[in-house]
């Protein structure tokens, strides 16, 4: 059942939604992606003449603090939607019920912080009872909580006898299977990040799917020193050395190329006014470290990235948030966003290759920017995610 198929004539959708976005010091909302990217499908059931109840967690309350509270997203959710939205002191008991039942057809109500209940992170069955109470229909349309057995994302869906998936949801199951199911090839992934620890299973599930695998960031030396390159004092993973050449005999097996950085910046001190100079990936002496891709690295993976038809970015290339070693991380958004114009599909995905997608211009230069880190990644390492089996059994 999509929802397209659902008739929400004097219906009131019960809609998970990912409104987990920053507050400033101020509580007020500093980045509004999400709320937007829920917008498609909040109005689809308003026009069809539906309600519409929201349901979201913020942040990881431990004793119900007002600093994660969703009244404070009222006010910016009502300014994206075109509608003010009503608030719930509560997501269940007798004020939830009551702001439940006091909503009319074209209406927008926000339950409180799911996450004030700890029934919420268990996936308990009584709770995600209570929920379904509120709504005729269930739409879950948030990706980013989709990995999560929570009682608001896995469990609820079963008290449905209608349910889909909304728009967002959709679209990342779509975009994320032109990757890993039907991609046009060459199929380039580019890994960066910190640790090798991190994305071990993400290596391991998508060394058989691509043709090419850049490994950048920190987790590159790893695979530098396991090799018998000299790092200095970059970061490194010791105890992953012999992982790092297994992943590389095992790409070998399954004819995938791995193509790892070449030359770095490095600097004498992890700080943005530290003495900075180019030197080969393997050559860095003691004292310095590297924190950029360097000059040459930039070209040939420039030049990689112009012959990959299908292209995943997960992780930058160095310590972007330091404008001096930022310079790697824009270059790979550069690349990627020439390839994406001559007919490249590139898909980027994970928290810190979306800032940086974000912080450098990039989120409309790409094909698509997953809103969900650890759910994309878990899809990437071959998991089901709780969220999307809830719908889909």
């Amino acid at each position: 059942m999509t929802i397209n198929d659902i008739n929400f004539k004097d219906k009131k959708a019960l809609v998970r939604v990912d409104f987990n976005v920053p507050l400033d010091d101020n509580l007020n909302v500093t980045d509004t992606t999400r709320i937007e990217a829920a917008k498609d499908t909040i109005i689809h059931v308003l026009e069809n003449d539906g309600a519409v109840i929201l349901m979201s967690h913020l942040g990881r309350p431990k004793n119900k603090e007002n600093e994660f509270s969703l009244k404070h997203v009222v006010e910016k959710a009502s300014d994206i939607l075109g509608v003010q939205v009503k608030f719930a002191e509560d997501c269940v008991g007798q004020s939830a019920i009551q702001a439940a039942q006091d909503l009319q057809s074209g209406e927008v109500l926000l339950l409180e912080n799911l996450r004030y209940h700890d029934e919420e992170k268990a996936g308990d069955s009584a709770f995600a009872k209570a929920l379904s109470q509120l709504g005729d229909v269930y739409i879950n349309d948030a990706f980013g909580t989709a990995h999560r057995a929570h009682a608001s994302t896995a469990i609820i869906a079963q008290f449905f006898e209608e349910k889909c998936f909304g728009f967002l949801m959709n679209r990342e199951i779509e975009n994320l299977n032109k990757v890993l199911e039907t991609p046009e090839r060459p199929l380039l992934a580019i890994l960066g990040g910190a640790k090798v620890s991190s994305k071990i299973t993400v290596i391991e599930n998508i060394l058989q799917k691509v043709d090419h695998l850049i490994i950048a960031g920190g987790m590159a030396y790893t695979f530098i020193k396991a090799q018998g390159g000299k790092i200095g004092n970059s970061l490194v993973e010791d105890d992953k050395q012999e992982l790092a050449l297994e992943i590389l005999k095992k790409a070998q097996e399954h004819n995938t190329q791995i193509h790892l950085p070449v030359d770095v910046l490095m600097a004498d001190d992890f700080s943005e006014t530290a003495n900075r100079k180019e030197a080969a990936i393997d050559q860095i002496p003691d004292g310095w470290m590297g924190l950029d891709i360097g000059e040459k690295t930039q070209q040939q993976f420039h030049d990689l990235i112009q012959q990959a038809q299908t292209i995943l970015w997960n992780g930058p290339a160095g310590v972007f948030e330091m404008q001096a070693f930022a310079q790697g991380t824009k270059a790979l958004g550069d690349a990627i966003a020439v390839a994406t114009k001559n007919g490249a599909f590139s898909l980027v995905g994970g928290g810190d290759s979306v800032a940086a997608v974000k912080q450098f211009g990039y989120a409309d230069k790409v094909s698509y920017v997953s809103t969900g880190g650890g759910a994309m990644l878990e899809l990437l390492e071959g998991k089901t995610l709780p969220g999307i089996a809830a719908i889909v059994d």
